[in-house]
This record gives structure tokens, sequence and C-alpha cells, in this order.
């Protein structure tokens, strides 16, 4: 069972990236935050407005330190057909990260967000640069994830681990964080209240 502050399960298959096929691995970020999401299926309705919002908002993660794979159950051709089409044609476009197929849904599987049918759940699992899970979030397939609160959770992690304090509720970057102590919250709660 996949769990926050254990390691990644490794995983390495075939990716679409900048129009080919190259093979990618969890090793591969190793030293890196990782960004791993999985979406149900390729040509559907939510899952492209989800990776396009990554996608516009990479630069963001490649300066926070952070690289985004996204997966799904769909094979490596599939991912460069649909990269193959502009988003005004129901396609992606070129994306600045890769996707993996995972088209034996071992990875799915393995991450714990395999549904039943065969398909991915929206799973996200921020992986820290020694290969841990720091968070994850999996929800079911209707609503799309928010780009912005990865980024948000992303930062807090890093601040959290540079600073040796904590981030309290609705924390963003720049925002005071807190000692994790007794007196800590007192200091914190009466600055806030």
């Amino acid at each position: 069972m996949v769990q926050v502050g254990q390691p990644a399960p490794h995983f390495k298959g075939d990716a679409v990236f900048n129009g080919e096929f190259k093979e990618i691995s969890l090793s591969d970020f190793k030293g890196k935050w990782l960004v791993f999401f999985f979406y149900p299926l390729d040509f559907t309705f939510v899952c492209p407005t989800e990776i396009l919002a990554f996608n516009d908002q990479y630069e963001k993660f490649k300066t926070a330190g952070a690289e985004i794979v996204g997966c799904s159950v769909d094979s490596k051709h599939t991912h460069r057909a649909w990269q193959a089409l502009s988003p005004k044609d129901g396609g992606l476009g070129k994306l600045k990260f890769p996707l993996l197929a995972d088209i034996t849904k071992d990875v799915a599987r393995d991450y714990g967000v395999l549904l039943p049918s065969g398909i991915a759940l929206r799973g996200l699992f921020l992986i820290n640069p020694e290969g841990k899970i720091e968070a994850q979030t999996v929800h079911n397939l209707d609503v799309g994830r928010n780009v912005d609160e990865v980024l948000r959770v992303l930062d807090g992690f890093q601040t959290a681990k540079t600073s040796g304090e904590v981030c309290p509720a609705n924390w963003t970057k720049g925002k005071s964080t807190m000692k994790a102590t007794p007196d800590g919250v007192k200091t914190y709660l009466g600055s806030t209240r």
C-alpha cells in the first residue's frame, strides 16, 4: 500500500516527450522533487484541462526544483497522437513534461489508483528528492485538480524542510511559518486572531 513518508513505488516505462518516445523511470528524478500524477484516459474531457493547467504552470514548478510526469493507462502511441493535435482540436499540443504510458496498468496498481474498470483515479503524488512520498491526493473522476494548490503544497514542504518550522492552514509562500511547539502555536495564533 502506498503511504506518505514511505518510498515511492519504482516505475519505468515508455513516455512521450517532445513528440518522441523516451524511456523514463523514477530514478531519473532522484535529487529533484517530482509531481507524479495519474489521469483516467487520453482523449477525454476533464483530463486535458488538467494536463494543460500543469503545462501552463510548468515554469513555476521548474523554478521550485520540481519536475512533472503525467501517467495514464493509455499506450505511448495514443499519448503521441493526442499531443499531435492542437488544443483547439481537442488535443494537447506540445507539452513541457512527459506522459508515461501504463498500458500494463502496473504503475497505477502499484500506486493504488487503479479502478476495477481498468482506468486510474485522479491520483497525485508529491515525491521528495530522496524518493519518498511527501503528499498524495486521490479523488474520483468528475472533478479536475487545482494546480495552484499542488504548487502551494510543494512550496510548503520545501519551506518546512529549509526553515525547520511548519506551515499552518492556508499558508502560502512568503507568509509566516510557525514553530512546532506549544509556544509556537500560541505565538502564531496570537498574531493571527
